[in-house]
């Protein structure tokens, strides 16, 4: 069986820790022989500095075709004085609305 995860590191330690997990769950995946693609995308203060949004169209996309969605960490002091609508934090809201979800 195949299964597609979308990988959003985040900030701060986030990408530490998703890179991490990521390799115990393809480790699992072998020893149960299971298969597990893993694809990575933006979230947060990455994406706002790379592309400008903290919820980039290329990552909602990754994660609508999702079968499961791995979430790191999200925001900084670095992006506290930005504009309401440019938070880190903006990026998790705008998915959990997108995918009618209320917790992550």
């Amino acid at each position: 069986m195949k299964r597609s995860v979308t990988v959003l590191p985040g900030d701060g330690i986030g990408p530490e820790v998703t890179a991490q997990a990521a390799a115990v769950l393809q480790a699992a995946a072998a020893r149960f022989d299971a298969e597990i693609a893993l694809s990575s995308a933006l979230i947060g203060g990455a994406a706002i500095d790379a592309e400008n949004s903290p919820l980039p169209e290329t990552s909602l996309a990754s994660c609508e075709k999702s079968d499961a969605i791995f979430l790191g960490a999200v925001g900084g002091p670095q992006w506290a004085n930005v504009p309401a609508n440019l938070r880190p934090e903006q990026g998790l809201l705008d998915l959990r609305r997108a995918l009618g979800l209320f917790a992550n």
